[in-house]
């Protein structure tokens, strides 16, 4: 049985990354705007990868850190793992990987990520890895389409042409009326924010509080592998949709695909 020590991370291509996340990541769905992509070896092969691109919302993101300047943070848009890893290669992958931006991207001071307590999990990987908790809201975005499909609210208001929902909301048609008219169903679940501070100074120029991590359970935001837990830890007794396939703790930022 191998340890967590040897594994090994090099940069990949966008298209070896893509191939594993969709492969193992439980969406099944890559950001089309990631821009950094790091492989993690085992044994010779490709067992896990993080992806980094830009925010969506890059002017709202920003300001979660005073002064931070456009060139100075960056999102971890997916982050995927197989089972075959040793035990507690996720964090030391983690620490690596931060290791790497620190070196090969000095201009970059934190990187934020978010954990979809929707259908995954609540970010146990981060807590474990050092990323300070900044936020924990309900979730608004992730819809369920008839059929069963989930996207983001955004897809729908969008309403790009080409795109896979393009159409689904009327013109004048408020959004919640769409959802009605189709028979979609915003997902019962939480997003919560995760902040890693690669420059440490930048930590004191947080403008929003740090958040106990005994808020996730007292909020009942409570998930792992797509479980709802309740406040004993235990699963809890729930019918959501759970989807969950792919890597041991797999995280899904809300971003749209």
């Amino acid at each position: 049985m191998g340890k967590a020590k040897d594994i090994i991370l090099r940069p990949i291509s966008a298209q070896r990354a893509n191939e594993l996340v969709r492969r193992v990541h439980y969406s099944g769905k890559v950001v089309n705007n990631s821009q950094v992509h790091v492989g993690v070896f085992w044994n010779g092969k490709l067992e896990g990868a993080f992806q980094f691109g830009p925010s969506l919302d890059k002017r709202k993101i920003a300001g979660l850190v005073s002064g931070t300047k456009w060139h100075e943070f960056i999102e971890l848009n997916r982050l995927a793992f197989t089972d075959e890893l040793p035990r507690n290669s996720e964090s030391r992958a983690i620490s690596i990987c931060m290791k790497i931006l620190r070196k090969h991207s000095p201009q970059l001071k934190w990187v934020v990520s978010f954990a979809d307590a929707t259908q995954c999990g609540d970010g146990t990987i981060y807590r474990a890895s050092g990323f300070v908790l900044t936020g924990i809201k309900k979730n608004s975005d992730l819809i369920k389409i008839p059929g069963g499909a989930v996207t983001h609210s955004f897809n729908m208001k969008a309403s790009i042409p080409g795109g896979t929902y393009h159409g689904l909301v009327r013109q004048g048609e408020s959004f919640r009326s769409t959802c009605e008219r189709i028979g979609a169903k915003p997902l019962d679940g939480f997003q919560l924010r995760y902040i890693y501070f690669l420059g440490p100074s930048y930590r004191s120029r947080l403008t929003v509080p740090e958040i106990p991590f005994s808020r996730i359970k007292e909020m009942g935001a409570s998930m792992h592998k797509g479980q709802k837990l309740s406040g004993s830890g235990d699963l809890a007794d729930t019918s959501g949709v759970h989807p969950g396939k792919g890597g041991s703790i797999p995280t899904l930022p809300l971003q749209v695909s």
